[in-house]
């Protein structure tokens, strides 16, 4: 039976641009993004347990085959197509990524249906960032930064880079100021994260939550899960969430 059997598939059109969508659950909202090579079983299988915790899930399915595998051939594969496509920023400093304004637009719409503080969002590995750049609409109460890895950390200064316009970060500030923490997770010797948490640290101060775990692993929900991180996830989302 396909992993994806008990969802509801469904579509969003916003800012010129249509994805389709995978919804479960009750609850709060919170948006999950797919990392690289895209909507995998252990992506599936970690919005479940998000589903599970009480929480209405959307998955937008912005590039890759829902529950294709995770080789490295197919990574590649999907790498590729993403360096060319227009809707990402894989290798600019001080941009935020294109399709931003649609996710913003998911969030606003998720919110609006279900009220309350706010929704999630958790971006990992490319899509990391994404969650910064999500925040900067107040529908977003619970920003999750999972190892975000891009824009791709090929010289110094993309790998200190946080996926954001100076406008946009200008505004992730503020909206930190004012309350909105943000949680980050990260294996403390992964390379492909690059310095964005010193510079996540220098930017946000004590309102970024910075979580480190020993090694070089990667995909803290994933591919090389961690307990505590979901566990960590969870706690975030009850906190922030929750009336």
């Amino acid at each position: 039976m396909s992993l994806l059997a008990s969802w509801t598939q469904g579509s969003h059109t916003a800012d010129g641009r249509t994805f389709d969508t995978y919804r479960k659950g009750s609850g709060p909202g919170v948006v999950i993004i797919h990392e690289i090579p895209g909507m995998t079983p252990e992506v599936i299988g970690f919005s479940e347990e998000v589903v599970a915790a009480g929480y209405t899930v959307v998955m937008p399915n912005l590039f890759g085959t829902p529950e294709g595998g995770d080789s490295a051939t197919q990574s590649l594969k999907v790498v590729g197509k993403v360096c060319v496509s227009r809707e990402f920023a894989t290798f600019a400093t001080g941009r935020t990524t294109p399709v931003a304004g649609w996710l913003r637009s998911v969030a606003r719409e998720l919110h609006a249906e279900l009220g309350g503080p706010g929704v999630g969002a958790l971006g990992m590995c490319f899509t990391g960032g994404f969650a910064l750049a999500m925040m900067v609409d107040e529908a977003v109460a619970a920003p999750v930064v999972a190892q975000p890895a891009a824009p791709f950390p090929v010289t110094p200064a993309l790998g200190a880079d946080v996926n954001l316009s100076p406008a946009d970060l200008a505004a992730v500030k503020a909206r930190v100021a004012g309350g909105c923490p943000v949680l980050g997770l990260r294996y403390a010797k992964d390379p492909a994260v690059g310095t964005r948490f010193e510079t996540l640290t220098r930017e946000l101060g004590e309102g970024f939550i910075r979580v480190e775990f020993p090694g070089k692993g990667h995909s803290t929900v994933t591919r090389d899960r961690q307990q505590e991180a979901v566990d960590r996830i969870l706690a975030f989302f009850a906190e922030r969430l929750r009336v």
